[in-house]
């Protein structure tokens, strides 16, 4: 068994690698972005998948990681983990579509609920408190899934007609066109820019670049928020116009 990620802020890595090591010390979880990801696709019959729900679907780079690599799911057994805000109905159950699609058996899905990573945004913003604590219920979620899964039983969360719906008039009816393509509206603060290159180097899109001791951004950001929540002169924003508050699991374990 292997574990697979897609993370922003340390919330899907975080649920993956503890479901990994609770289901098995020895099993390892690897980024899409790491280079023996794709080998180690192809070396494991059970696969727990975890990545950050955006409008109740999957973002734009791991839906390209799938369908790109869609010969390496045939027969596979894959496990999905959501990690999200508040709620996206099914969650899960969207990269467990895609799967399906090329092939993989999806053996089931878990829904988290993690501190909120939209670092510009005042909605979903928590005491400090209430994010540890979302953290601890996390813990003990996973840990129970591991042992249903273990026992044959793995939970269904996001799994079926019901949730599908629930995700669709949720969000996706009305937001998952922003999910479709790539963007191109992450902003950069010239003023407050110094040019410190950190937000090129973590783009899993290479999307930033430095051009004369400032950050540009292109029209091909997945929206993950790594940028933003990392910025030391809070300069980036995306779908606000300030940052609230620059979140990072690290903060709340």
């Amino acid at each position: 068994m292997i574990g697979i990620y897609f993370s922003g802020t340390g919330n899907s890595k975080y649920a993956v690698k503890l479901f990994c090591r609770e289901y098995d010390k020895e099993a390892k979880a690897y980024s899409i972005e790491d280079s023996r990801v794709l080998s180690a696709i192809t070396n494991a019959d059970l696969i727990v998948f975890a990545y950050p729900v955006q409008f109740s679907t999957v973002p734009k780079i791991l839906r390209d990681f799938v369908t790109d690599n869609k010969e390496l799911w045939r027969g596979k057994k894959v496990f999905v983990i959501a990690t999200m805000g508040l709620f996206s109905g099914d969650g899960s159950g969207m990269l467990g579509r895609i799967l399906q699609s090329c092939g993989a058996e999806v053996k089931g899905g878990l829904h988290l609920k993690m501190p909120d990573s939209i670092a510009d945004e005042k909605a979903l913003k928590r005491p400090l408190d209430k994010n540890k604590e979302l953290i601890k219920i996390a813990k003990q979620k996973i840990r129970k899934s591991v042992k249903q899964l273990k026992e044959g039983h793995p939970t269904q969360e996001g799994i079926g007609f019901l949730y599908r719906m629930a995700g669709f008039f949720g969000q996706r009816l009305y937001f998952g066109h922003k999910t479709k393509e790539y963007s191109s509206k992450l902003k950069i603060d010239n003023e407050k820019c110094i040019g410190c290159g950190k937000c090129e180097k973590l783009c899993p899109m290479r999307n930033i670049t430095i051009v004369e001791n400032n950050a540009v951004s292109g029209d091909r950001c997945t929206m993950c928020y790594r940028c933003i929540n990392k910025c030391p002169r809070q300069a980036m924003t995306l779908l606000g116009k300030s940052v609230i508050e620059q979140c990072e699991v690290e903060k709340y374990l």
